[in-house]
């Protein structure tokens, strides 16, 4: 079984952030969270790699300790298990330094790469039918734009992950259940004075510096992996997995 929180330090655990900034590291990370230990010959199915890329890549999560080689099906391949559940980090110490701002930078830009591959699968499934049609009832996306104070936004995320964990804890062994991908982002924005720019209105631009990441290419994810929220300045990975 996975511990449940392992909480990286900017510093103490560069070697592990490098090594995390790669997206197939990402996805096979978060394959293991959400689906339990697989071989790397699973893994590539479930990905579209070669078993040799992907036993490649176990081994350097397993290098960090990320992953770690459970009880073998057979004597002949690796099984591979997480570590931990949930991979975290502190905003404010990874503001501290440009590496540490980019990692969480391109962390979020992979979220919202996810997002977009999960709303493409969610979709597929409801037209294959593998998902029943009370799902599309209860489904959906939402934005808000509330007025908030830093300490309401803490609450906030504190009110959501418990609730969640309520709810998951409720549901852990109903057959009616299946996995959701759940999202939350909460993004404080500085008013513009009248007649300013605003970026938020702009289409294009929310890409950031640069403009979007080329698929593939290597950088943090934001599995997982994250996020939830533990706390002010706490951000969570669970599950970064294939959609």
């Amino acid at each position: 079984m996975a511990d449940d929180n392992r909480v990286l330090d900017p510093e103490q655990d560069a070697a592990a952030l490098k090594a995390l900034t790669h997206p197939l590291r990402i996805t096979l990370l978060g394959l293991l969270r959400a689906d339990g230990p697989a071989t790397a010959s699973e893994l590539a199915v479930k990905t579209g790699e070669s078993s040799a890329s992907t036993s490649y890549h176990l081994r350097v999560l397993a290098k960090y300790g990320f992953v770690a080689e459970a009880e073998h099906r057979d004597g002949r391949e690796r099984r591979w298990r997480p570590v931990h559940a949930v991979t975290s980090w502190n905003n404010e110490e990874m503001d501290a330094s440009p590496a540490g701002r980019a990692f969480m930078s391109r962390m979020a830009r992979r979220q919202i790469d996810h997002l977009s591959r999960s709303l493409a699968r969610y979709e597929r499934d409801l037209d294959d039918g593998r998902l029943g049609p009370e799902w599309r009832r209860h489904a959906g996306i939402t934005d808000l734009i509330p007025r908030l104070t830093a300490d309401s936004l803490t609450e906030l995320w504190q009110a959501f992950e418990g609730k969640l964990a309520e709810l998951a804890e409720r549901d852990a062994e109903d057959p009616r259940a299946e996995q959701v991908v759940v999202f939350a982002a909460t993004l404080p924005v500085a008013a513009r004075a009248p007649g300013e720019h605003d970026p938020l209105a702009a289409p294009g631009e929310a890409d950031g510096p640069g403009g979007p990441e080329e698929p593939g290419a290597d950088g943090p994810d934001g599995p997982g992996v994250p996020h939830g929220h533990d706390g002010p300045g706490v951000h969570r990975n669970v599950s970064w997995g294939a959609s």
